[in-house]
């Protein structure tokens, strides 16, 4: 976790430089509702795994120190060369099955749902796929290599994914792409026509694609998102969508083999059609819902908080969660959870979203400034001050927008 944290400037860095572009050839890759959905969800993602690297990362040096079958690996250059294969080729083999394994999938399908391709995209990230991806790569430390060498190539690996979630970069020189993973490779990746799904699995590299017969070129327009999509920016109920959807389809088929096959056939299948659902290109319309001007601004200017917070929290939590503040940092994370929640409800204009967001300017600060006083902070005074008069300014900007605008009232 610690390697992504202190990468996080530099893909908002990128983030903000991909927007510049964006809106000076107007090209309409980002949408504000979008992006934030994206960004909520990749912050989700961080929270979560505080509390699932004790499983992943703690079952890995387990076996490490009790099951290896190499003594000690030395640190070579070849040897991390061959782990940073390893890592990939037991990343291509996860990432394929949660797109051919209905049960799997609903643990991933969160990073398919955007309906645009960004940087932004890259960061958008399912809250429980952590649970399940670890036991891919046990056979590494069963091999020897050690925690914390894996720690670093498995950062490296996952941190190039970033940069191939973009339109901006169209094809690299021809041997580039014929090795690595690409922009053009995994946009691809990302298509709903049925020419690309379950195509170009890899993570650095393309070659295992190759390989197991899962490549695709890029040839036609990608179309993006899923072929059932969510419709929501609710970065909670975009986490449980698909797995509502499975349960009911579990629950209504009638028989032991068709549960079964519930379980391992495709995502999308059931019995009743005994197929997945099919792509129609001249009736894809991509969700959206629009919002008064002041509350994009109001959205942008409290995400920018929850951001900043979240971001303090994590470094906070990324030595010493499980201390003697464990169950407040517990709660903490609750309240960054439901501070999405809150958001993604104003861009969806739900009825309920002023009175939840005005719970949420209560919570927030005060939870915040709990926090502070645990960890004896010299910026409480100062930065509870603050969120007050934001919390007051915000309340009365609620009750106006709710005279303004019929659609929250």
């Amino acid at each position: 976790m610690k390697y992504i944290l202190y990468a996080i400037p530099a893909f908002f860095i990128l983030i903000s430089l991909e927007i510049v572009i964006d809106k000076l050839k107007k090209t309409g890759y980002y949408r504000l509702n979008d992006t934030v959905t994206n960004l909520s969800l990749g912050i989700g993602s961080q929270i979560t795994g505080i509390f699932l690297k004790v499983l992943t990362l703690g079952t890995y040096h387990y076996i490490y120190t009790n099951y290896r079958l190499i003594e000690h690996i030395p640190n070579t250059w070849y040897l991390f060369i061959l782990l940073f294969l390893g890592v990939d080729f037991f990343y291509y083999w996860f990432h394929r099955l949660t797109h051919e394994i209905g049960v799997l999938w609903g643990a991933h399908v969160v990073h398919h749902q955007s309906e645009e391709y960004n940087f932004s995209v890259a960061l958008r990230q399912s809250w429980s796929q952590a649970a399940f991806s670890w036991v891919f790569y046990l056979p590494l430390a069963v091999i020897g290599y050690s925690t914390e060498t894996f720690i670093v190539v498995a950062a490296i690996q996952l941190l190039y994914q970033f940069w191939i979630h973009t339109k901006l970069i169209n094809r690299l020189p021809a041997p580039l792409e014929y090795i690595l993973n690409t922009p053009s490779h995994h946009r691809v990746h990302h298509g709903q026509n049925p020419l690309y799904i379950d195509r170009n699995h890899g993570g650095t590299f393309i070659i295992f694609d190759r390989m197991f017969g899962t490549f695709q070129e890029e040839l036609e327009e990608v179309v993006y998102g899923i072929t059932k999509p969510a419709n929501s920016w609710n970065p909670f109920w975009l986490n449980l969508d698909y797995y509502v959807d499975w349960c009911n389809t579990f629950s209504a088929a009638k028989g032991f083999l068709n549960k079964l096959k519930v379980v391992y056939k495709a995502p999308g299948w059931s019995p009743e059609t005994n197929a997945v659902a099919l792509f129609d290109r001249d009736h894809i319309k991509k969700y959206d819902t629009k919002v008064a001007a002041e509350f994009n601004y109001y959205v942008i200017f409290n995400f920018t908080l929850l951001l900043v917070f979240s971001s303090f929290f994590l470094k906070l939590s990324d030595e010493n969660f499980f201390d003697e503040l464990a169950l407040v940092r517990v709660g903490f994370c609750v309240v960054v959870i439901f501070f999405t929640v809150s958001l993604g409800a104003l861009l969806e204009q739900k009825k309920w979203a002023l009175w939840i967001e005005s719970f949420r300017l209560i919570l927030f600060p005060t939870s915040v400034a709990y926090l502070l006083v645990l960890i004896q902070s010299s910026l409480l005074l100062p930065i509870t001050y603050f969120l007050s008069v934001i919390s007051i300014l915000s309340f009365v900007f609620l009750i106006l927008m709710k005279r303004k605008e019929s659609n929250f009232s």
